[in-house]
């Protein structure tokens, strides 16, 4: 497949019919296999991204002053997934964000499997797995772990509805298991609590747990209200994570963000019809930590987050001997996964099916005439535009925890290699 021909054009690779990799069968049903081409939206289409000069990196100032840790904004964050309703998959096929979302969870796995991979490559048979499910909502990712032979998971989060609806999943995998000869069982433990204010270790059931991995999936930028909640969320990432563990997280792009924000026209707000940001702060420049926005995602979220400066969270995980080892837009991830994780984006649908001569002059799917250059006939696999746009708003990132020596007053001497 060539190469586009301009940034109108999409990146896309051939889907070969599979029955290899993974599956989410609690939120994805399988779906018929299909040879079809995979086509997903550039997102430099009419998303309102500035070009580079319009925005610069580090146009960003420091807080006159440390604006405490005030848990208004988390008791907003913890009501509104509190009273979210469970949806059965009946109500989230008709949701139109419903590859978009699918989309998003493919990604996680993809990164759950990658460095669930490269710790296990560098221990030795019969090991402990354990992992940290921060921010761990209501259990959307408990089958990710069960994949991956876990041996301990230990689940919080600040809505105590969302901890007790994960656990009563994790409950019902358990029963499920004690029917089969080969299903995995793994040991967990729930507790809700706010990770930006509270020092998770103290109320894990054994507080000198070394974690192999930590995952915090769409959450951590709640954090960046202020400095003190963001170092308190960076710390219970870092503490319990034993050298060579993980630490892995989604989180909104900044830049990206920033990028479309000037670009827009009145400066303030941006999105399209199936999400929106309207910032609530001054942004000429954003500040470090409290660069408020509403986010409305169509038909689940609807309440403030924060921008995330990656340079100074990169800092605050040094500080608890964290080391970069991965920052990678979804636009990116999704092309570096294509290959070997095409089947399973299939099986969890998180690619609508489109024929191009079916879709007639709908601009949502204009990218696929291109695309198809003639052949309107067979099945191609995409995201709407809209969806696309919402989607490239995020990015994966992973630390490495380091190892350490102690200096003459007790303190950790990380050593970054």
């Amino acid at each position: 497949m060539s190469e586009p021909e301009s940034a109108q054009d999409f990146h896309a690779t051939r889907l070969e019919d599979s029955s290899s990799g993974e599956d989410d069968t609690d939120m994805h049903e399988s779906v018929k296999h299909q040879e079809q081409d995979e086509c997903p939206p550039s997102t430099n289409t009419n998303t309102g991204a500035a070009t580079s000069n319009e925005y610069d990196e580090d146009e960003w100032r420091e807080n006159e002053f440390e604006n405490p840790p005030v848990d208004g904004n988390m008791r907003v964050v913890a009501s509104h997934y509190n009273e979210l309703k469970e949806s059965g998959r009946t109500e989230r096929v008709k949701s139109r964000i419903f590859h978009m979302r699918n989309f998003n969870n493919w990604i996680k796995s993809q990164l759950i499997s990658e460095y669930i991979k490269r710790i296990k490559t560098n221990q030795r048979m019969g090991d402990p797995m354990r992992v940290l499910d921060m921010c761990c909502g209501k259990g959307g990712d408990l089958l990710k772990w069960e994949k991956a032979m876990i041996t301990h998971l230990i689940c919080t989060d600040i809505a105590e509805v969302s901890v007790e609806q994960c656990k009563r999943r994790y409950e019902d995998i358990i029963r499920r298991a004690e029917h089969s000869k080969f299903a995995h069982k793994f040991t967990a433990e729930f507790f809700a609590c706010d990770s930006t204010l509270v020092r998770l270790r103290e109320r894990f059931k054994d507080p000198s747990l070394k974690l192999n991995l930590v995952s915090c999936q769409f959450a951590f930028h709640y954090s960046f209200e202020s400095l003190t909640q963001a170092d308190c969320m960076v710390r219970n990432a870092a503490e319990c994570l034993q050298p060579g563990g993980f630490f892995i997280a989604t989180i909104p792009d900044a830049f990206e963000i920033m990028k479309r924000l000037r670009a827009s026209p009145n400066g303030r707000s941006f999105g399209n019809e199936v999400y929106n940001i309207e910032f609530c702060s001054d942004t000429n420049p954003p500040p470090f930590f409290g660069a408020k926005y509403q986010f409305h995602l169509e038909g689940v979220v609807d309440c403030p987050e924060f921008l995330v400066h990656f340079p100074t969270l990169e800092k605050l995980c040094r500080k608890y001997g964290l080391k970069l080892e991965r920052k990678t837009t979804f636009a990116d991830y999704f092309k570096e996964n294509m290959d070997n994780g095409r089947n399973l984006l299939q099986r969890m649908s998180g690619l609508e099916t489109v024929y191009p001569n079916r879709v007639g002059n709908d601009e949502q799917y204009e990218h696929i005439k291109r695309y198809c250059k003639g052949n309107t006939g067979r099945p191609y696999g995409s995201l709407s535009k809209s969806e696309w746009e919402a989607a490239t708003l995020y990015l994966v990132c992973a630390f490495r925890k380091c190892k350490n020596t102690w200096d003459s007053q007790g303190k950790p001497v990380f050593e970054f290699d």
